[in-house]
């Protein structure tokens, strides 16, 4: 895993986005030097449009999904994926080698020769997606523990990263019961260190719940860290490989003496200029698309044409968030708040459009400006479920230390949440964007949210 801003990119992620980037640029580059039969040539400009190309093409492949690492797509839905971003490449590569003018080469002969390596890479993307990794690539894992943090990790390892191979489960001497199969669980003849060194081990999870009276053999682990393996926690292995804070691993010592959850007034600045510029560009983007679900609420449903509702912000304080109306007007006619579900017959048919194309958040743009939101951040709640979950969920309050946002890393994460369960799942992932937040975090959340309303992912 590669750290960048406080977001973590797997290596083979990172990888393919390298290659997606030089392959092309490199095809086009000797088609040119090809064709154009050692005569003066602009290499230069060449090089420019074929890095914008291919920039382009990594921006739509990610928009499509195609270098998520966790998926449960089939080998045909993912060829749908390479085949429609290959459809979508040609009228792009069509209209960016049209305006390279280089007289010396054919344009045709280049658009063509980008087209080949986008097809080259597509394939071989398709094919590294459901192909069992090389032994170059895999990443051999030690689990000290056999308990349910262990079996937890285990299962999360081995659905999350298939390059990862789990060598096997070292027991602790804690350890009152076997929870992981007991073909996995490795002899105790041997020493940590001497079993880590003896299997070839790149990286340990602790995965022990207690900790004290010598659970944990420091001095081995210690010397498995001066040689070179790497040595976390389980808590910080769910930070780093599903970018969310588990509950079930999460202890206040970790929160309060780890990294991260700076809230200092330079990021406040920033966050804030920068909510305020980019919330004024959309506002003036989306007036149109605003002006005319305005005039459907009325055709279908008459006024009031905007939805006001209390919601739970920064430091608990209350505010009134503002939405289009999607639902009909006796909606909660007995007074009692209720989530939202699958097909609720609550939504009128605009309504449900709009929840689809999440147009009916727009309006709070204006709760942007006004700062009561950010553009990033958690979603906020309504104080009857924030009670409810606040008693149910430990930690729950951490999230109010952030301005709740229009969109969040758990909305781009997780689907529509509707249930307590859904708000534990949701909550992981607010977590890590407390902990972590950052400019560039935003940002990525932000293109995510694109392609998540793009695909209509996770509205109800």
């Amino acid at each position: 895993m590669i750290k960048v801003f406080n977001l973590w990119f797997h290596r083979k992620t990172v990888a393919q986005v390298a290659i997606d980037l030089m392959f092309p640029v490199v095809c086009v580059m000797l088609a040119a030097l090809w064709a154009g039969g050692g005569g003066h040539l602009e290499l230069e400009k060449v090089a420019f449009y074929a890095v914008i190309f291919a920039l382009t093409m990594i921006v739509l492949n990610a928009w499509l999904g195609i270098y998520q690492r966790s998926h449960t797509r089939t080998r045909e839905e993912t060829r749908a994926r390479a085949v429609l971003s290959l459809y979508l490449a040609i009228p792009m590569a069509y209209l960016m080698f049209s305006l390279l003018s280089v007289a010396e080469v054919d344009q045709n002969f280049l658009l063509l020769s980008g087209l080949a390596a986008i097809f080259a890479t597509l394939a071989r993307r398709v094919h590294s997606a459901h192909s069992r990794p090389g032994s170059l690539l895999s990443h051999r894992v030690l689990v000290f523990g056999v308990g349910k943090d262990a079996e937890s990790v285990g299962r999360v390892l081995r659905k999350s990263d298939p390059d990862i191979e789990i060598v096997g489960f070292y027991p602790s001497s804690m350890d009152t019961e076997i929870v992981v199969p007991p073909q996995v669980v490795l002899s105790q003849d041997m020493s940590l260190s001497d079993t880590a060194h003896s299997l070839k081990v790149d990286e340990i999870i602790v995965a022990v719940r207690e900790r004290r009276g010598g659970a944990l053999p420091l001095r081995e682990l210690l010397d498995c860290k001066l040689s070179g393996v790497r040595v976390l926690d389980v808590a910080s292995y769910f930070e780093r490989a599903l970018g969310q804070l588990r509950l079930d691993s999460l202890r206040v010592g970790w929160l309060i003496f780890g990294d991260g959850f700076r809230q200092s007034w330079r990021r406040t600045s920033v966050k804030r200029l920068f909510d305020i510029l980019v919330a004024l560009f959309l506002l003036v983007l989306a007036l149109p698309v605003m002006l005319v679900t305005a005039l459907l609420i009325v055709l279908e449903d008459g006024f009031p044409v905007f939805y006001r509702q209390e919601r739970v912000g920064l430091d608990g304080r209350l505010f009134r968030v503002t939405k289009f109306r999607s639902m009909r007007h006796d909606a909660e006619r007995d007074g009692t708040p209720r989530w939202a579900t699958a097909n609720d017959d609550r939504i009128t048919r605009v309504g449900r459009i709009l929840r689809k194309m999440r147009i009916d958040e727009l309006p709070q743009l204006l709760n942007v400006l006004s700062g009561e939101m950010s553009l990033v951040g958690p979603r906020p709640e309504r104080p009857y479920f924030v009670d409810q979950l606040t008693r149910e969920i430990p930690f729950y309050a951490v999230r109010h230390s952030v301005k709740p946002g229009l969109t969040g890393w758990a909305q781009v994460s997780y689907h529509y949440g509707s249930s307590v369960d859904d708000s534990v799942q949701k909550l992981q992932y607010d977590l890590y964007y407390v902990k972590n937040h950052t400019l560039f975090l935003d940002i990525v959340i932000l293109f995510q949210t694109v392609g998540v309303v793009l695909t209509g992912k996770g509205a109800r």
